[in-house]
C-alpha cells in the first residue's frame, strides 16, 4: 500500500481538500468553456473531488491514477451517486501511454505535476492525447522553499510560472494564462504556520 492508498480513507473529509477542488474547478470554468461535446481526461484524479465539481457540464471523463485506494474510493462514490458519465483507469503515465491518443477535448491535474521527476515528458504525452482544439489546466504549487513536502521528497518544490509557461510555449501550446486560485494551509498541530499559493495555469493547443 502506497501513501495516496491509505490516504484515500479519509481524503474527502478534509474540507481544506474540497474546498481546494472547487476553487480550481471554478478557475476551468472561468477560462474554458465547458459543454456537452467535451470529453475530459483527470490524470492524478484521487478520489475525484475536482470532475465531481466539473462532471455535470461535460459529456464524458476518462479518470486515471496509479493508487488502487483513491480509485477504490472513487468508483464506490460513482456507483453510490449513479454518475454514467465517468470511467477510471489504473495508469502511471510516467512508464506507459494511454491507448486513446487524441481523444481528449481537456486534460485537467490537480497537485500531480509536482510529484512526476521528468516534467518535460509527461507535459509533452498531453499535448499528445489532447484534441485540437483542445485544453491542458494544471493546478500545482507555486514555487515554495522544499517545506511543503520536507526532507526526503523527490519531486519539485513547485513551480515557477514564467519557467512552466515557456516550457509549454515550446511544447507547442498557446493561449496561456495563469492565476492564483488558493492558499494551502500547513498546519503544526491545530495552528496554521504557513500558506503555499496554488495556481491554476491554462493552455490550448490550437
Amino acid at each position: 500500500m502506497n501513501e495516496f492508498d491509505w490516504k484515500a480513507l479519509k481524503w474527502d473529509n478534509d474540507p481544506m481538500t474540497v474546498e481546494r477542488a472547487k476553487r480550481v474547478a471554478d478557475v476551468i470554468e472561468k477560462y474554458v468553456s465547458l459543454s456537452k461535446d467535451m470529453n475530459a481526461y483527470e490524470y492524478g484524479c484521487g478520489t475525484g473531488l475536482l470532475s465531481f465539481n466539473l462532471f455535470p457540464y461535460l459529456k464524458s471523463i476518462r479518470l486515471a491514477d496509479s493508487s488502487e485506494g483513491m480509485l477504490k474510493a472513487l468508483e464506490e462514490k460513482i456507483k453510490k451517486n449513479n454518475i454514467d458519465n465517468m470511467t477510471i483507469e489504473k495508469i502511471d503515465l510516467t512508464v506507459e501511454s494511454p491507448s486513446n491518443l487524441e481523444t481528449h477535448d481537456i486534460i485537467y491535474t490537480l497537485m500531480t505535476l509536482h510529484h512526476i521527476p521528468d516534467t518535460d515528458a509527461i507535459l509533452k504525452l498531453f499535448y499528445k492525447i489532447l484534441k485540437k482544439p483542445g485544453y491542458l489546466c494544471i493546478a500545482d504549487l507555486d514555487r515554495e522553499d522544499g517545506s511543503f513536502h520536507g526532507e526526503g521528497f523527490i519531486g519539485h518544490n513547485g513551480f515557477d510560472r514564467e519557467d512552466l509557461s515557456k516550457k509549454l510555449e515550446s511544447i507547442g501550446f498557446m493561449n496561456i494564462k495563469s492565476e492564483i486560485c488558493f492558499q494551502i494551509p500547513k498546519k503544526h498541530g491545530d495552528t496554521v504556520v504557513k500558506f503555499y499559493p496554488l495556481f491554476v495555469m491554462v493552455a490550448q493547443k490550437l
